[in-house]
């Protein structure tokens, strides 16, 4: 049996390095993240080739943006592909296209509310307003879910804080950015530990190198999944 709260990211440049991973670790997961960097390298196939031939849940991770008859059409199309999660940027325009984009279908829209590799020297440096992310990213958040968003990347250590709204009452919350004990953070800024953010309110958590990067990716699944039966 596997715990799709844990979604492991393939970001590896292509389809076959991909599939490799997922043959790997067979049925020890069954939610995969397929993002932005493989979409020239067969992104699409593989997603298809993971949800109609292996059974598993996929999240196309590509943080749609763009003028709202665009993204509706993209989205339109991406769900013709029977996945599951889908991130557009959490700009109100944006979230509410492309839930008319996947309109009757099952795809769940995730709003991005800040990128968890960005601090607030990176948002003072794109011009972004003043506060504190924490309180920006709440904004957001409230933002995206008024326009119709299924829930929120957040990272974990604001996993909590948007679990507390009332506006996010049936709504997800997947949180990128999770480390285990010891892992290297990477480009990652804004982190915690799987169990940890769960206890925070995440309903997924989304882990890529700390995994295929392992000497034994599969032991490194099953510590994550230890750690979440726990919580």
């Amino acid at each position: 049996m596997t715990d799709d709260r844990l979604i492991v990211a393939l970001d590896v440049p292509n389809a076959l390095e991909g599939l490799a991973i997922a043959e790997k670790l067979g049925d020890a997961v069954g939610f995969y993240k397929i993002g932005l960097g493989m979409l020239t390298g067969g992104g699409l196939a593989l997603a298809n080739e993971l949800k109609q031939e292996l059974g598993k849940r996929i999240f196309l991770d590509m943080k749609l943006f763009d003028i709202g008859a665009t993204v509706e059409a993209a989205v339109r199309g991406l769900a013709q592909f029977d996945l599951d999660f889908l991130t557009v940027h959490g700009d109100p325009h944006v979230v509410r296209a492309a839930k008319e984009g996947a309109a009757g279908k099952d795809l769940k829209i995730l709003a991005v509310t800040i990128l968890t590799s960005l601090d607030r020297a990176d948002l003072d440096a794109s011009l972004i307003k003043a506060g504190d992310l924490p309180d920006l990213v709440l904004e957001r958040a409230r933002h995206a879910f008024a326009a119709g968003a299924d829930g929120v990347i957040a990272s974990p250590q604001e996993a909590s804080l948007i679990r507390a709204m009332p506006e996010a009452e049936g709504r997800l919350i997947v949180t990128p950015g999770v480390r285990p004990a010891g892992a290297a953070l990477g480009d990652q800024k804004r982190v915690a530990t799987p169990g940890n953010a769960i206890r925070d309110g995440a309903d997924h958590i989304v882990v890529g190198r700390p995994v295929w990067q392992a000497e034994d990716p599969r032991a490194a699944v099953q510590a994550i999944l230890d750690e979440l039966a726990s919580v």
